[in-house]
């Protein structure tokens, strides 16, 4: 089976006789292993299996523990995530198990298929009779194990501090660990089972309340909260308050001593790079190219003007002497000379020369002289509608058609005519009206600017009331705003009209037979509803356009004006402005989040977990003794050992022992103590104890696990003073 671990593998397994026992120390976060006669395991690696596949080969491989993330991109992992074998504390997953053992005994040198030295292995407090039976059957018959012996880590590690003087053969074992937290009383050093208690609360509810917080107050990072860096955050930055409340309420405040105890973390960041503003050097180089390039690209559209206004010019030419030719010809010979020419008549030949001539004259810059059209094309008028004005008796079925057709070119004619001395008359009196406006303004500058800032204020005013009436529909809300209307009052005029057409055609069609469209006078509803009598959406309003120059006018002539649509109405339009990111925006500071996450180790309870925290265990655990002497709890109380991997909080100690006192009776003896090595001393306790030469007496072997079957193992139990 193919492994990727960092771990390497051990090459000196051979050295060690059959007779010394392998120390397993199994925890739901971290897995050790090592040698009963060493002070130290070998193997080390976090108690987890993962087993994606290979992206080009399609090969299963395993994943045990820790692995360098480099590796991963060239693996699927998006179908198995990490795996643990424990549900809480309790192993149940005994294929996942396997693999940690198979990975375990690989790296610890193991050559062959069978296991031949005896095993400690360390379970929870009351581990289940079928847990322990199944994890018997797996080193039996899968390794070939010759014994077995099971014991509690928390007992081993009470037994290792105790031989080092740190403890007192009665006291009372507090193991916080990775999912559950325990409490074991020992009487004349050896626990006494019916007196423990166990709150589902410990390391992995702290880190994943503490993920749950980053990720809250920081939601553009969260891809950077990984479990593991949590993990490592946790245990370098979170303490434990004496009085929480107190604590809270110093942040709250914002004293100098939260100040002093919150923490950074500082994310990657590369700042922006700063363009320097260019030398002057460097701007008139630009200015030079600029200029090169401006005058190169007027020379080209000089050349393509010029000969542009070449081509034109020689066309007049052609279509004028063409002209003259023609006037030579006689008029039997008209129609072979036109054949040639490529034109049917005069007039075709005159129109083009008239629309050349615009040409050349827009060519050259010229201004237009439309009055001088006007006039030219006027004698030329009688001639190209010269059937207008012939009675239709007097014409043929042909010239009757033409005639129509001369009569709709002409009116069309008349209309465009009439349109461009309609436009030259708004234009004068448009020259006319601000040739007064500004005489106005020269005799009175400042009348005039307080009359047209009121000429302004008057039209912005009408124009709001305006919109206001087309989207409430004359409703409003009291503050001349619009809101809190339902559909039908944002309707205008016309559209309400049209719904109300259909609505009293769906009511009047609604009942019987639907025979709409069986009467001719049923099709103009569809004329009435397609009718758009809002003349808002025509085009711009008169007031609308007179607004535009008024506010231009105005800040032309006052700097300080400032339009309504820049001043409130347009800003929340905008587009928020996207502020560059800077070095404090990847900043993770940790503030309260220090010690409000291990605080429910106390406090269960906001977690949604309704049990008892640290402090009140140890008096449940007396009170399930049931023991009267006084003098018993008082050594219990006196020799309290915190071990495991949460006990290595700043300030648990001193919040313990506040928090015994409090359930205790007054000057009750309370000593507190934390163990050497919290996360190591469980394996120290176990080599320690398998490396006694009275070990042998408390394993099963094999040979009595096939005899008495896996039901014996209900009543085993550990003695740990040998």
């Amino acid at each position: 089976m193919p492994f990727i671990s960092k771990i390497q593998r051990q090459s000196d397994y051979t050295l060690f006789g059959s007779a010394t026992p392998i120390v397993i120390d199994n925890g739901a976060s971290y897995f050790r292993i090592g040698w009963a006669s060493e002070t130290e395991p070998r193997v080390v690696f976090r108690n987890i299996v993962q087993r994606p596949r290979h992206k080009t080969t399609g090969e299963t491989v395993t994943i045990v523990g820790d692995h360098d993330p480099a590796l991963m991109k060239y693996f699927d992992c998006t179908r198995s995530g990490p795996r643990s074998a424990f549900d809480s504390n309790v192993v149940y997953q005994f294929e996942i198990m396997e693999y940690i053992l198979d990975f375990a005994f690989d790296r610890m040198g193991a050559t062959g298929s069978e296991i031949d030295h005896p095993v400690l292995i360390t379970e929870c407090v009351c581990n289940p009779v079928q847990s322990r039976s199944k994890m018997g059957e797996l080193l039996f018959e899968t390794y070939g194990v010759p014994s077995i012996a099971f014991g509690v880590d928390a007992a081993f590690s009470y037994k290792y501090n105790q031989q080092q003087g740190v403890c007192d053969k009665d006291g009372l074992a507090m193991c916080p660990g990775f999912t559950t937290t325990h409490v074991i009383p020992f009487v004349d050093g050896e626990p006494i089972y019916k007196g423990c208690c166990r709150t589902n609360i410990g390391g992995f509810h702290v880190t994943d309340y503490l993920k749950q917080l980053l990720s809250l107050k920081y939601p553009y990072h969260m891809s950077r909260f990984t479990w593991e860096k949590v993990e490592d955050l946790k245990m370098e930055h979170c303490y434990i308050a004496l009085d929480y409340a107190s604590e809270a309420r110093l942040f709250q405040k914002g004293a100098k001593e939260a100040e002093d105890k919150t923490r950074c973390w500082q994310l990657p960041w590369v700042p922006p790079p700063t363009e320097e503003p260019p030398s002057e050097e460097e701007i008139a180089r630009k200015a030079a190219i600029r200029e090169k390039q401006g005058q190169r690209l007027r020379e080209m559209a000089e050349a393509k003007r010029s000969s542009r206004i070449n081509e034109l010019e020689n066309e007049l030419h052609g279509l004028e002497f063409l002209l003259k030719q023609l006037e030579q010809v006689e008029d039997s010979d008209i129609p072979s000379f036109l054949a040639e020419t490529g034109y049917v008549s005069r007039q075709e030949i005159e129109s083009a020369r008239t629309k050349v001539m615009q040409s050349l004259r827009k060519a050259k810059g010229e201004p237009k002289n439309d009055q001088s059209e006007t006039e030219k094309a006027s004698p030329n008028a009688n001639e190209k509608y010269s059937l207008i004005n012939i009675p239709d008796d007097m014409l043929t079925p042909d010239q009757l058609v033409e005639k129509k057709k001369q009569l709709s070119l002409k009116s069309m004619s008349d209309g465009r005519q009439r349109l461009k001395q309609k436009r030259y008359e708004e234009e004068m009196e448009r020259e006319r009206k601000q040739q007064l406006e500004e005489e106005r303004r020269l005799e009175n500058p400042e009348l005039y600017l307080e009359q047209l800032r009121a000429r302004y204020k008057d039209l912005s005013e009408r124009v709001d009331q305006r919109k206001r009436l087309k989207t409430n529909g004359g409703h409003s809300n009291g503050n001349n705003l619009s809101g809190g209307i339902g559909r039908g009052e944002r309707l205008n005029a016309a559209q309400r009209e049209r719904m109300r057409l259909l609505t009293t055609a769906a009511f009047d069609r609604g009942k019987g037979e639907d025979t709409f469209g069986a009467k001719d006078e049923d099709w103009h509803l569809y004329k009435l509803m397609s009718k758009d009598n809002d003349d808002d959406d025509e085009g711009p309003d008169e007031d609308d356009v007179e607004l535009a120059r008024i506010s231009s006018r105005l800040q032309d002539l006052d700097p300080t004006f400032v339009p309504k649509s820049e001043m409130g109405s347009s800003q929340p339009a905008e587009a928020p402005r996207v502020r560059p990111f800077t070095k404090e925006d990847f900043q993770i500071v940790f503030g309260v989040e220090r010690f409000r996450c291990p605080e429910i180790l106390f406090n269960p309870n906001w977690i949604a977990v309704d049990q008892v925290g640290l402090d009140e265990m140890v008096g449940v655990s007396i009170r399930r003794l049931s023991c009267k002497d006084q003098g018993l709890e008082e050594r219990l109380t006196s020799s309290v050992l915190v071990t495991g991997g949460s006990s290595l909080f700043p300030g648990i100690v001193e919040r313990l022992e506040a928090g015994i006192r409090m359930i205790r009776p007054c000057g009750s003896p309370i000593k507190i103590v934390r163990a050497l090595d919290p996360v190591m001393d469980a394996w120290r306790g176990a080599a320690a104890f398998a490396s006694a030469p009275q070990f042998h007496t408390q394993t099963f072997s094999r040979m009595d696990y096939f005899e008495k079957g896996e039901d014996w193992l209900r009543n085993y139990e550990l003695r740990y003073s040998l």
